[in-house]
């Protein structure tokens, strides 16, 4: 498995990049976010996605970590390919697509070309649960604070609390802790 790749910047265009890594040119398939995050630095880091088909062995590049779970989250749904995974991508960013999937907003997911009706119900069906993280991350809250609360929320929830009165106990008591544990044990009081 090919995890990132570190190397120069060789060749740019908004759907691959050519990577230099030890004499070895690596050509890389990218969304157009990942394209516009990417600026003209010569030396550059980037996360990949090794898919191997019966035609081809395509890598896959992601500027960020999380761009590159959900592209995993995605194309485990039955009907979405790594190209249209990589087609909402470009659209989309994991935050929205996220949103998008939380809010059974299928018109949003509709908007994609390649991607209809019964396949929107589907991302929603398989993927609702699983986008917890996301839907944190997008949330406008300092990183250390986010991490926090997202490790908190994550504890309640798998502790068998909803997602919603989970996310108002820890609402009431984020500001006052600096450490998970006692964050978890003061939303667990509220609860």
């Amino acid at each position: 498995m090919i995890t990132y790749l570190n190397g120069r910047l060789v060749e740019k265009t908004p759907t691959a990049l050519i990577i230099e890594c030890g004499g070895i040119g690596y050509e890389v398939k990218v969304s157009l976010n990942t394209f516009s995050t990417i600026g003209q630095e010569e030396s550059i880091k980037i996360f990949t996605q090794f898919i191997v088909r019966e035609d081809a062995q395509i890598l896959y590049g992601f500027a960020t970590t999380e761009e590159r779970e959900m592209f995993n989250y995605l194309i485990s749904v039955s009907g979405i390919g790594p190209n249209t995974a990589i087609l909402m991508l470009s659209g989309l960013s994991p935050s929205e697509i996220a949103h998008a999937i939380t809010s059974e907003d299928v018109d949003t997911i509709k908007g994609v070309k390649g991607i209809g009706n019964k396949t929107a119900q589907r991302v929603i069906v398989d993927l609702k649960d699983k986008m917890l993280k996301f839907e944190v991350s997008g949330e406008n809250i300092s990183s250390s604070n986010n991490t926090l609360r997202f490790d908190a929320l994550t504890a309640l929830v798998s502790l068998g609390f909803d997602k919603k009165s989970a996310e108002k106990a820890i609402n009431k008591v984020s500001n006052e802790q600096d450490s998970v544990e006692l964050l978890i044990k003061d939303a667990l009081k509220v609860l």
